[in-house]
């Protein structure tokens, strides 16, 4: 993936640094916990998100003020900035017609707060695993007892060579990850931020309450939430949900915080992206131009690569050399725009799905 990083400085002189991937709508991700715009390029924990959105999307996103790129020395970091640092950003980006907004965790807050203010600028409003209430303003004794002991710990070990006070963080955000990225995660979360900024950026997320503003969303919105978030519980997606007027949800099957790409609910969480900003019918429209461009013997040869024939099968089918067949082929890849036998494989799936043998 290829990426532009650049800064821009905010009204009380904090340097945010932000980036851009894809070409597209435009589509803007408020900051969350923790990221490194170079490092998660190479991530098995957000990888998968950036190259997602950056296929379909102009993908804006930006490291909040106190870790990874940004001004790590960055003073205050309570949340009363949040806004304030997203909207220098979009402005930084000169986005010229109303952008999809991605609200992620507390970041969700930080974007329904843009809805509200600025909905003119907002074409669709996106929540994945997002609170109204914090763990410090929650009526749930448990739960804020809970992240009240996580801040302790933070405060405690974050910057230590023992990786278990970083683990007791990073279990709760993918407790079904593979051990390479619950690594992962952990290093970032010492290399991202300082033990102090850690925890102040926990204090902040704990006093999150945007109760009052739901009702206030004008924008189309879909909320998404994994069944067993362990960081932000499933009644507070619905609760999202119930209180944004005319706001869609989707529950998915996942333990995970942040989706892992290996697993079914990554695919469903992709799907409905695509749907609700309305990416899914045109790509299906443009993919069927595609293919309707493709000469006969194209099309024929598209039709027996999906059936699994080799080129020497194709090419004894249609009567011609299995060089031509390779030439055919070359050519039918280079219109659909996919690199290989399975992307051309999937992309005509999608468009005449194979009958069921049942």
């Amino acid at each position: 993936m290829k990426q532009c990083i650049r800064y821009v400085l905010t009204d009380d002189q904090v340097q945010l640094a932000w980036a851009e991937a894809g070409r597209g709508p435009p589509l803007v991700k408020a900051a969350t916990w923790l990221t490194h715009l170079q490092y998660d390029l190479e991530s098995p924990v957000w990888a998968h998100w950036i190259r997602f959105f950056a296929e379909h999307f102009r993908y804006i996103r930006y490291d909040e003020r106190g870790c990874g790129m940004s001004d790590r020395n960055a003073g205050d970091l309570a949340q009363e900035h949040w806004l304030e640092d997203l909207e220098t950003v979009i402005d930084a980006a000169a986005i010229d017609r109303p952008a999809a907004l991605l609200g992620i965790s507390q970041g969700a807050a930080t974007a329904i707060r843009y809805a509200v203010r600025h909905p003119q600028r907002v074409s669709h409003l996106i929540l994945y695993g997002g609170y109204a209430v914090g763990g410090l303003k929650t009526d749930d004794a448990q739960r804020r007892a809970l992240y009240q002991a996580v801040m302790e710990v933070v405060g405690i070990g974050w910057g230590s060579n023992n990786p278990a006070f970083r683990q007791l963080f990073t279990a709760r955000f993918v407790p079904q990850g593979t051990q390479p990225q619950l690594d992962w995660f952990n290093d970032l979360c010492r290399n991202t931020t300082s033990a102090a900024n850690a925890r102040a950026l926990l204090q902040a997320r704990g006093n999150v309450d945007v109760r009052e503003l739901l009702g206030q969303v004008r924008v189309p919105t879909l909320v998404l939430h994994s069944c067993n978030d362990q960081i932000a519980p499933l009644s507070q997606g619905r609760w999202l949900a119930s209180h944004i007027p005319g706001a869609r949800f989707v529950q998915l099957d996942s333990h995970n915080h942040v989706l892992l790409e290996h697993e079914p609910a990554w695919n469903e969480f992709r799907e409905a992206v695509l749907e609700f900003t309305g990416l899914a019918d045109a790509e299906a429209a443009a993919e069927a131009g595609l293919i309707a461009a493709l000469t006969a013997r194209e099309r024929m040869a598209l039709r027996l690569l999906c059936e699994g024939r080799s080129n020497a099968q194709i090419g004894w089918q249609l009567g011609i050399a299995e060089k031509t067949v390779r030439n055919h082929v070359s050519s039918l890849y280079r219109k659909l725009g996919v690199r290989s036998r399975a992307e051309a494989i999937v992309l005509a799936h999608r468009q005449h799905p194979p009958e069921s043998s049942g």
